[in-house]
């Protein structure tokens, strides 16, 4: 615990450093990044030990604040989310230090890199916090930081505008957060976590608890209908500071969900029906925006929903396990969804890195514009595509084993059960099915239109691979994305140092469940390495093979066409648009056309946009009329103290008059 303690003070002091070494952006840049990088080295240590060892460790001092305590502890559950955000903090600290050099001559770095690593120290508190006043004041200061790194670019309208929503959101769902905590201290008549306990009896609470957290923690996780802030934010962020947002920052939401449902007491059937209808929701939704968008990093914000979704698919059959008594469903649905956790962190965070590469290689994200990068950047085309085939659930890679293990779950409690049960798991291995198939097509779609073909923008000549620096952090996460899959068997049974928090058996009952998970889990592991050294060596095989043949080089089939040139390949909407207009009841897609006229047309085009229906239908129009109410009320301000010095002697005599009585 001292450890973390340490790297939480080496956070905070390079960051004062970064902000002292403003004049210069190469030093801030190096204090800022170095300090985020050793810090998460520290702080890893223990981390991994309590993850894998089950120990706990805990830290109180006294503190001023009204109901609060500086009380601090690293359980297993705090070690699992805190082993990606340090491992993901490392490698994206190293990648920023060059990403943001371009921008070191037009604006100070000190700053950006104070927030970042006070960001970490934010989520690092977060974890940690075991007092309700702490985990608040630690969860706003997360919100604050990560919206003045989201508004880095704040010269652009849109980046501004892209901010504001992020605020609004997250202070909607503090409201609900500081709701949860009200009614469970006033239940206890305490603000510390260890005093948090239900009485029996308490159906009612406990459910109206449940449903504020989700919604609460839900808009920090992204989850549908609460995912409005999440494809503004992340395309508006540094990449490095979105690839933090989205494999890290999103799963504080998780974490509180978890966190508080420790202490509801045993679970009500329909939590997890609900869990499994919003996560369902959020994982066919996302995936079907993200196929619909032009910009790599919006369609990676909108896959960030969905992989949220499958989180919250597992976290639903866990607690529909514990819920109906079964150990074996409890145990495969929470270890699917907590190991996406990590391996949800480690992909996600791979492709944002890739594509802060192509936009610091080629000035765009835009999809329609690039093309051909494979020849131009190899090494960052390998990485998106490791990262591609994770987030597809494809083997060998991480994120189809996690998925594998909420599947095993849903398929037991078919085997197992019948009734509305079958129903739900049905639903579950439908939705998993689902999402799945549309990422591959959503993932297919960019790696194609990115790296493969020819430039559609003409002359490439500009385009270049990244520096080494940014390419290590993408190679690492690559590699860990391969490794994750090969140790999950390792890394769920440590899980079995946490399912008792979770689900309420016992340590030998959880233990039991998980070796029953773990046994079908190797098998998957041996195949995936067996279908991998599979295709290392027909690759080999083909490298060592000589070459007896003549290779002639020439133009592909033109179809006619005299000059072909690369306008003439797919487009991003053209390779999407069988699925696309398959759900066009749901999506609402604008199509924007102008057709060629005359003998000789100068001017045409066609393009598609997929505004987010939730947005543009649901909460701009809640907005709108809240700002009408605001602007009724703004005559009020009238900027004369008189008036201001009656409202509060005004509001003054109405607490008298409620006191009294």
């Amino acid at each position: 615990m001292q450890m973390l303690l340490i790297s939480l003070l080496v956070f905070f002091i390079g960051g004062v450093l970064s902000l002292l070494f403003s004049r210069s952006g190469r030093i801030a840049s190096i204090v800022g990044a170095g300090s985020a990088f050793v810090a998460s080295i520290i702080g890893l240590f223990p981390a991994l030990h309590s993850l894998f060892s089950g120990v706990s460790q805990q830290l109180r001092y006294p503190w001023s604040m009204p109901c609060g305590s500086l009380s601090f502890e690293l359980d297993p559950l705090s070690a699992l989310f805190l082993t990606p955000l340090l491992i993901l903090t490392a490698l994206a600290s190293v990648f920023g230090a060059e990403y943001l050099r371009s921008w070191s001559l037009k604006k100070s770095l000190g700053a950006p890199w104070f927030f970042f690593n006070m960001l970490a120290f934010s989520m690092i508190a977060i974890l940690l916090a075991r007092n309700a006043m702490l985990f608040i004041i630690s969860w706003e200061l997360m919100t604050i930081l990560s919206f003045l790194l989201v508004t880095f670019e704040h010269e652009k309208k849109s980046v501004r505008t892209a901010g504001w929503i992020y605020l609004v959101a997250a202070h909607v769902g503090v409201l609900f957060i500081f709701v949860v905590f009200i009614m469970l201290g006033m239940k206890n008549g305490s603000m510390d976590f260890d005093k948090f306990a239900l009485p029996p009896g308490s159906i009612a609470a406990a459910s109206l608890i449940f449903v504020f957290s989700i919604i609460g923690f839900g808009s920090k996780a992204g989850f549908v209908p609460l995912h409005v802030w999440l494809p503004e934010a992340h395309p508006a962020a540094p990449s490095h500071v979105s690839a933090i947002m989205s494999g890290i920052m999103i799963k504080m939401g998780i974490y509180g969900i978890l966190r508080v449902f420790i202490y509801l007491g045993p679970p009500h059937e329909w939590w997890g029906w609900l869990l499994i209808g919003v996560g369902a929701l959020s994982a066919v939704t996302g995936v079907l925006f993200a196929l619909a968008q032009h910009d790599l990093k919006r369609l990676l914000a909108y896959s960030t929903v969905e992989n949220a979704g499958i989180i919250m698919i597992g976290m639903g059959t866990g607690v529909l396990g514990v819920a109906l008594k079964s150990p074996l469903m409890a145990a495969a649905g929470f270890a699917g969804a907590l190991l996406h956790v990590i391996n949800h962190s480690l992909f996600k965070g791979l492709l944002f890195l890739c594509a802060g590469s192509v936009l610091h290689g080629t000035g765009t994200v835009e999809i329609d514009k690039l093309g051909g990068l494979h020849k131009r950047m190899p090494w960052t085309s390998f990485a998106f595509l490791t990262g591609s085939v994770s987030i597809c659930g494809l083997p060998p890679f991480n994120g189809f084993i996690s998925e594998f293990l909420i599947y095993f779950g849903a398929f037991y409690s078919i085997s197992s059960m019948n009734g509305a049960h079958v129903f739900s798991s049905s639903a579950v291995i439908i939705s998993l099915a689902l999402a799945g198939g549309l990422a591959l097509a959503c993932f297919t779609k960019a790696f194609g239109m990115i790296f493969s073909g020819e430039p559609r923008s003409g002359d490439n000549s500009r385009f270049h691979e990244s520096s080494p620096s940014m390419l290590l952090p993408m190679l690492a996460l690559s590699s860990l994305c391969l490794i994750a899959a090969f140790t999950a068997p390792l890394t769920v049974s440590a899980f079995k140092y946490m399912l008792p928090q979770l689900t309420g058996m016992t340590f030998s009952t959880s233990a039991k469940a998980l070796d029953i998970i773990i046994k079908p889990l190797w098998h998957v592991c041996f195949i995936s390495a067996g279908f991998f050294l599979w295709l290392f060596a027909l690759w080999l095989l083909r490298k060592l093979m000589p070459r007896s043949e003549v290779v002639e080089k020439t133009v592909t089939w033109d179809c006619g066409y005299c000059r072909p040139n690369g306008r003439m390949q797919y487009s991003s909407s053209s390779f999407a648009q069988p699925l696309t207009r398959f759900f066009n009841f749901f999506l609402r897609i604008r199509t924007l056309f102008k057709g060629p006229r005359g003998i000789f047309p100068k001017d045409s085009h066609y393009m598609t946009e997929t505004p987010d229906i939730f947005e543009k239908g649901f909460f701009a129009p809640i907005f709108a009329r809240i700002h009408d109410f605001l602007v009724l009320l703004h005559r009020f301000q009238n900027g004369r103290v008189q008036m201001y010095i009656m409202y509060i002697a005004a509001m003054l005599l109405i607490l008298l008059i409620w006191k009294l009585s």
